[in-house]
């Protein structure tokens, strides 16, 4: 493409790349006469040769010797920059572990987390990516000042041995809690808890905000069905859904974490819910989340 007279900026759209990539591979893998790709990969792996081999053998007996003495990858790398000036990520350090482990070495006995695979945090999401997720960047500005009736937020609380779950609910200005139980935490069995509670006060829905889980898949069937825009919070921002995460440790006492959900019934929760939106709030002034809802709502039939 270079030889008939594309410029990077074409190419880079042509192989569906950043136009740097192209700029960085021509910089980095060009001769004298041009770019040639047989010769660009042999620079490409004379370069890759170079890196694995100006670690030393007697620097790799000292980070053994480190790890036996429980250090984790993380501070030897740190400590190789800092007392010796090699630089060597600890992620490196952790594959010569895993290498060793191989072949039936020791040194991986000694690392802190023994679980059998190690998540890299930041690399990917584990949940994979919901489609037409709507962020709550997107979401009016005014949900947020709480002045309003009809701004939801959503989540699940998982039972012990992560069966059954319990979908919970909160308007945000009220604080009203809703609660239902769902066999399964599918998509589908959460979309059917999330319409059913909502139903008897469609009309003071506008919004729902939830987290990333799978479970919520089926937001664009929840959205039409009650007539209401549904957003989804930052990855690990569980603030921006913090009146869900308050209620939650509120339901964790009459239903504790490592409790089963198994014998939970629609009259449990049921008692629960009447608990908490009958019990007077400090943020409301010492109304109870019922007294503020049902100011400008109809009773719930849940």
């Amino acid at each position: 493409m270079l030889k008939i007279g594309f410029s990077q900026t074409d190419i880079a759209k042509e192989m569906g790349v950043h136009r740097s990539t192209i700029s960085r591979e021509l910089r980095r893998n060009q001769g004298r006469r041009g770019y040639r790709p047989k010769q660009a990969h042999r620079f490409a792996l004379s370069r890759r040769n170079k890196a694995k081999t100006y670690i030393t053998p007697e620097t790799w007996d000292w980070i053994e010797q480190l790890i036996r003495e429980d250090w984790s990858p993380e501070q030897i790398s740190g400590r190789l920059r800092y007392r010796k000036g090699i630089r060597i990520s600890h992620e490196w350090i952790y594959q010569h572990i895993y290498e060793d482990k191989r072949k039936k070495g020791d040194l991986h006995r000694h690392l802190r987390c023994q679980k059998k695979r190690r998540k890299r945090y930041g690399s990917y999401d584990r949940r994979g990516k919901l489609s037409n997720r709507v962020s709550i960047e997107q979401r009016p500005a005014d949900v947020e000042t709480r002045q309003r009736i009809g701004d939801w937020e959503v989540d699940t609380m998982i039972g012990k041995r992560h069966k059954q779950a319990l979908v919970t609910l909160i308007e945000r200005k009220s604080r009203l809690v809703l609660l239902r139980k769902v066999e399964q935490r599918t998509a589908d069995s959460v979309e059917d808890a999330i319409t059913h509670l909502l139903a008897p006060c469609r009309h003071d829905v506008h919004t729902i905000t939830a987290d990333n889980g799978k479970e919520f898949a089926n937001h664009e069937q929840i959205a039409e069905e009650l007539n209401a825009d549904f957003y989804f919070a930052h990855p690990n921002a569980a603030w921006e859904r913090g009146s869900n995460e308050n209620v939650i440790g509120l339901v964790r006492q009459y239903f504790p974490k490592k409790q089963s959900f198994d014998h939970i019934t629609h009259e449990d929760t049921a008692l629960v819910m009447n608990l908490l939106n009958n019990r007077p709030r400090k943020c409301l002034d010492f109304k109870t989340p019922f007294e503020v809802f049902s100011e400008q709502s109809v009773a719930l039939n849940t």
